[in-house]
């Protein structure tokens, strides 16, 4: 439900721009990040590691222990992309979070998403700890 307000405030905000934004959208005077560059090589790299931590559990279902601590590895190595790649987006964002409800949805979704992707990155790390110490 958290990411679903973000997502409906876009959403109402891109559908029906009010007029103080300028009645369009993106709002007057912001330069949209195109979605062919950097954010489809970021979607790439999520759906990669959602491959390859499925591999993983399903070599530790299997007690395949070299098979999900090398699946684990790829899925971590994938976040790591991810998150320094989100970062690089950030400092070369044309908009900034204040720059209207453009710059504040797209900072406040993107920045939770990211967050979680650190999050399960370290959980991640933890379960190859575990993993390699047969817990």
């Amino acid at each position: 439900m958290f990411f679903f307000a973000f997502f409906w405030a876009f959403f109402t905000s891109s559908l029906s721009p009010v007029f103080n934004i300028g009645g369009v959208w993106p709002p007057a005077g912001i330069e949209a990040i195109s979605p062919w560059g950097l954010p489809l090589l970021n979607t790439i790299i999520l759906l990669s590691s959602g491959a390859s931590v499925t591999w993983a559990h399903h070599a530790i279902a299997g007690g395949f222990k070299k098979e999900a601590l090398l699946g684990l590895v790829i899925t971590i190595i994938f976040a790591v992309i991810f998150t320094v790649l989100q970062g690089f987006e950030y400092v070369n964002a044309p908009f900034a979070m204040s720059d209207s409800v453009y710059g504040s949805v797209f900072f406040m979704a993107t920045g939770f998403h990211g967050f979680h992707v650190i999050i399960g990155t370290i959980f991640l790390s933890v379960c190859i700890f575990r993993l390699y110490l047969d817990h």
